[in-house]
């Protein structure tokens, strides 16, 4: 050390920042192993009228944990079977519940539906809480803190306000919804951060649109001049006419289904890219052309097998998926320190599955 006021030069040394290494998520799920787990988990839940299927979503969930992987290390899912059996029982006694009340009066369907819209943003709430604590890496379990008051204002208030004001704020809703699902998340007792700002959002959606727009605009231009020929034909104008506009709605779909994977990838790209947890900073470098062909052959197979090539499907778009993701690290991964977390609900986990939500981070 410096004496004080001496002319001698300091021997003390300031240690180099550490430089951030690369992590790269991998998965090694394969079609054939999951199909086996696809086909038999579909069989037992046919066979026992559903009762099966809590089991099968933790051999589904374990599997696609158990293969990916992060530093050599996989993750883990430990959701109780019975837990969500429980959740998925109530959760349809509520929704049976909800029907009859429609079919008893529409006073009474519509009262049914607000009691379930109101309830919705806790059971969201909860669904994280129960998703994020059964699940784990290298021993270290996430959780999910947030509030109540949150969840409503981020999934009740806010698509309240998109839908009044004609989807003007459903750039500004999704924003929202992801900064509170990354920023109350954490994995231990180290917190993650989130800073994509709305405006990115509207620039990825504005961007969407407008190529979605052209695409439509150009359809209609071909199609409807095609169509004041066929139609200046009596003859055949009833028969060109209706093979015109088949044409037309394939087309329509068809770049329809090559927009959503450009939007799929962009959202995908904004929110990891803009994510960290403490100082390691997430990356995601989905490409739309790969995203695009693997959903268009996986629509593809799955057509011309009658189905069977599903859970083929669902490997190849999570491998991508995944593998597209890397983490920044700064130091070490082992470094994090367990916290106690709430459990959440399975009631909501069970309801969040009947409604086909992805409530995973």
């Amino acid at each position: 050390m410096k004496p004080p006021f001496s002319d001698e030069p300091s021997l003390e040394v300031t240690a180099p920042p550490l430089q951030p290494t690369v992590e790269a998520f991998t998965f090694s799920g394969r079609g054939s192993e999951y199909f086996c787990i696809w086909i038999v988990n579909l069989l037992l839940s046919i066979v026992t009228l559903g009762i099966y299927s809590a089991w099968a979503k933790v051999r589904r969930t374990r599997y696609f944990y158990d293969n990916t992987n992060l530093n050599s290390s996989s993750f883990e899912y430990h959701g109780n079977p019975l837990a969500i059996l429980k959740g998925r029982i109530i959760a349809v006694v509520l929704i049976a519940a909800y029907n009859i009340a429609f079919q008893l009066s529409p006073i009474l369907g519509l009262l049914a539906l607000l009691l379930m819209l109101g309830a919705l943003p806790w059971l969201i709430w909860k669904s994280y809480q129960f998703k994020l604590y059964n699940s784990s890496y290298r021993g270290i379990r996430f959780g999910f803190r947030g509030n109540a008051k949150e969840s409503y204002v981020k999934y009740l208030l806010l698509p309240i306000l998109s839908v009044i004001t004609a989807g003007l704020l459903l750039p500004f809703a999704h924003q929202r919804s992801k900064k509170y699902l990354h920023e109350e998340s954490k994995f231990g007792k180290t917190h993650f951060s989130f800073d994509a700002s709305a405006g990115s959002f509207y620039k990825a959606y504005l961007i969407a649109a407008a190529i979605a727009l052209v695409g439509y605009s150009v359809i209609f231009m071909i199609f409807g001049s095609t169509a004041l020929v066929a139609f200046g034909d009596p003859k055949n104008a009833g028969r060109d006419a209706l093979g015109l506009l088949s044409l037309m709605f394939f087309c329509i779909y068809a770049w329809t289904f090559l927009i959503v994977p450009l939007f799929l990838s962009m959202i995908q790209n904004l929110i990891w890219s803009h994510t960290k947890l403490g100082q390691h900073q997430f990356h995601s470098s989905l490409k739309w052309s790969k995203m695009a062909f693997i959903m268009i052959t996986n629509l593809i197979g799955i057509a011309v097998t009658l189905g069977l090539f599903t859970p083929f499907a669902q490997i190849r778009a999570l491998k991508y998926r995944v593998e597209s993701v890397t983490l920044n690290a700064v130091g070490s991964l082992d470094n994090f320190v367990a916290d106690k977390e709430a459990h959440g609900s399975a009631t909501s986990e069970g309801i969040s599955d009947l409604l086909d939500f992805d409530l995973s981070l």
